[in-house]
């Protein structure tokens, strides 16, 4: 006896229980109760026809009998052509003169006579298409608004795996990896498919399954048949598989003497190793790469350049229409340098040296996934080069799995700054979607937040980073707010009230955050751990793995300059930009110190001096974690009961974090500042010494 798809099996559960343990993320497909509503829907959709028989459009119109038979309660026929009677959705592979575009992810639906018609030029068109129209249904909107028309602004929308062979993840706070390679390929989890379709119904159509510090296992047959099981999945989903690969293959893997770039032997080994991943995997997307950064290897190991390097892995990939990925974020151990500068000084001068396959892979800012940061000084500087964005999705500096951060806002920052690079508006944006430079290749990346958890992100409300990356790589002129509020109504409730009051939640959470771990651009103090404060911390093998590195706290003041006077970073921005930046008096308060020492009792525009600030700051963030626990507390009887305690519990253990964060960098730079607590916020009940001691005992864990 066949067993049901899962998909098929968890909307019977929905049906069944109450409990919600987040594993259908936003495609709960839940029964919808307005009879209204339902009575429309039902008198709309008696039948699905499609005649393409590839397995994309297949997987198209069984997601749509599944979604529409959860929410309406009826069973609706998937056939090959349209019925003479009756009203249904018909999913249409049509000439490009018929769609918005001729790629293939495009789509329009409309209505024709009573149907539904979903046209595209491609099958992956059709299945982006039908998930739009079971995003708008599930919304409980009216079909006739479900008209429209969507291109993607981004051709590459990938998710980087930091996933190791071993099972663990870099980074990672939702268990372990997805991917049992202990199993494949022979047995293959059905979970792959789930994940699958959460990333098709967001538009994203690549996976890079490994970690970037890779591993040159990853590159030996018996893995690459790992590989392809997963792609094998993949594909059916209109997605890519990628990898990380590990610069020394050719050394540690092919027993070469060198892996210089130039060598010709090297560059066979490539040629030959490619055209071997291509026999197993035939529709493989491409290598990501990192190269000469934290200790990995890459081509300056042999006085080369990342160009050459790059240069390499595209040719080796050309003849498969492969695409290298090479990230630029590098930096070396040097006591005299500023960090921030590291990715331009090496990338800007190759501008324009990259074969045509190669995407440079920016991160959103100078440093490291910062819960603030400006934008990187490298977008608008390679006009010539395809430059990538890289966000994280994963919290690494964002409280793990403990702390409630929407990163839409993170996102939408960056891509909506203004580099000036050709005039005003030459936004982050239309740098990396192709708009500005004309590039060939697009490509948007978000370091995946999912794991083995049941609910695929560790923290509930995490689901909403990966469903916003989606969402944006497809359409970055999307609101924030208007992607939190489709989120909640898909995942959470469909009632205004309780939509409203979450919607505001996740808007704030960003800001929270920032104001009792980083405010006023004070970058972050390093641990071991990325999650702990020790604003102390300064003994490591390298000064830039230290916290004094970044705050710079003496007893003058605090803050990085980066001015003409400091490291002069800001010299790597437009006139435009830096002009904005470079005078504390008028520089934005969220960027303040990121460029500039500022004086303790120095008065800042909001009419406070620094140290009245920073304890405003530090303050109000700890207390606004008990806003967001009233208005999570207040929507309580619209939630999923196990759902909600669950993300009460942990906001209890973020504001008890949050007061950690604001105790040890409050005492620790009261210590410099030699001012008192302003007498309306309570003392911390804790020493500066017991706070450290604490931190202690947790990094001993």
């Amino acid at each position: 006896m066949k067993t049901l798809p899962l998909l098929l099996l968890f909307i019977a559960f929905s049906l069944t229980s109450a409990a919600d343990d987040g594993y259908r993320l936003w495609l709960r497909y839940e029964r919808i109760t307005d009879p209204a509503v339902r009575t429309a829907y039902n008198k709309t959709f008696s039948f699905i026809a499609v005649s393409d028989t590839s397995d994309i459009s297949h997987n198209a119109a069984k997601e749509l009998q599944a979604g529409i038979g959860a929410m309406t309660g009826k069973h609706i026929p998937i056939v090959k052509t349209m019925p003479k009677s009756g009203r249904g959705i018909r999913l249409s592979l049509s000439g490009a003169t018929d769609v918005t575009a001729v790629k293939a992810d495009s789509y329009v639906i409309s209505l024709e006579g009573g149907n539904v018609v979903i046209k595209s030029a491609g099958n992956t068109g059709l299945l982006y298409g039908s998930f739009a129209l079971l995003r708008h249904l599930q919304q409980h909107l009216p079909i006739e608004k479900a008209v429209s028309q969507s291109k993607p602004k981004i051709q590459l929308r990938m998710l980087n795996h930091w996933d190791n062979p071993e099972g663990t993840i870099e980074r990672g706070y939702a268990g372990s990896s997805l991917w049992k390679w202990y199993e494949l390929p022979e047995t293959v989890d059905p979970r792959y498919t789930d994940y699958a379709r959460a990333n098709a119904s967001i538009g994203i159509n690549g996976t890079v399954v490994n970690n970037v510090n890779a591993s040159a296992r990853f590159l030996t047959a018996e893995y690459l048949h790992k590989v392809a099981a997963l792609a094998g999945v993949f594909r059916k989903y209109g997605i890519k598989t990628y990898l990380s690969i590990h610069f020394a293959a050719p050394k540690t893997l092919g027993g070469l003497k060198t892996s210089d770039p130039l060598d010709p032997e090297v560059r066979k080994w490539w040629m030959e190793k490619t055209k071997e991943v291509y026999s197993i995997i035939p529709d493989f997307g491409g290598f990501l790469v990192k190269a000469n950064s934290e200790g990995e290897p890459g081509p300056q190991d042999y006085g080369r350049t990342h160009a050459d390097g790059a240069n390499m892995l595209a040719e080796a990939l050309a003849p498969f229409n492969g695409v290298v990925i090479w990230r630029a974020f590098v930096y070396k151990a040097d006591p005299n340098a500023d960090r921030f500068k590291a990715a331009y000084d090496e990338f800007a001068s190759l501008d324009g040296k990259f074969a045509k396959n190669v995407i440079v892979q920016v991160k959103n800012g100078p440093i490291d996934f910062q819960p603030r940061e400006p934008f990187s000084p490298l977008f608008g500087n390679m006009p010539k080069t395809p430059l990538g964005m890289e966000f994280q999705l994963t919290q690494e500096y964002l409280g793990f799995a403990t702390h409630w951060v929407y990163e839409a806002p993170i996102f939408k920052e960056c891509l909506d700054a203004d580099t000036y690079v050709k005039g005003k508006g030459s936004t982050v944006a239309s740098i990396v979607d192709g708009s500005l430079h004309n590039y060939p290749l697009t490509c948007m990346a978000g370091v995946a937040n999912t794991g083995s958890d049941r609910s695929w992100t560790g923290h509930p409300m995490a689901q909403a980073n990966w469903y916003a990356f989606g969402r944006l790589a497809w359409d970055h002129t999307l609101s924030a707010q208007a992607i939190a509020r489709e989120w909640a109504q898909l995942t959470l409730t469909t009632q205004p009230k309780p939509v409203a009051a979450i919607t505001d939640i996740m808007l704030r959470s960003r800001d929270i955050y920032v104001d009792y771990n980083t405010p006023l651009g004070l970058s972050r103090p390093w641990t071991g751990a990325h999650y702990a404060p020790e604003p102390w911390q300064n003994r490591s093998s390298r000064p830039d793995w230290t916290a004094i590195y970044y705050h710079r706290a003496d007893s003058l003041g605090l803050g990085f300059d980066r001015t003409a006077t400091g490291s002069n970073a800001l010299q790597q921005y437009r006139p435009e930009v830096t002009r904005a930046w470079a005078n504390p008096e008028t520089c934005p308060l969220p960027y303040l110190l990121w460029f500039h020492h500022i004086s303790w009792s120095q008065k800042l525009s909001s009419g406070r001096t620094l140290w009245d600030e920073l304890c405003h700051r530090f303050y109000t963030g700890a207390e606004s974690v008990v806003w967001m626990q009233k208005q999570w507390a207040s929507v309580q009887s619209s939630i999923d009961p196990t759902l909600h305690a669950d993300v009460t519990g942990r906001l209890l253990k973020q504001h008890k974090e949050a007061i950690w964060w604001r105790d040890a960098w409050m005492l620790y730079l009261q210590t410099f500042s030699k001012q008192a607590i302003p007498a309306i916020y309570r003392r911390p009940e804790r020493t500066l010494e017991e706070v450290k001691e604490g931190v202690n005992v947790y990094l001993m864990r």
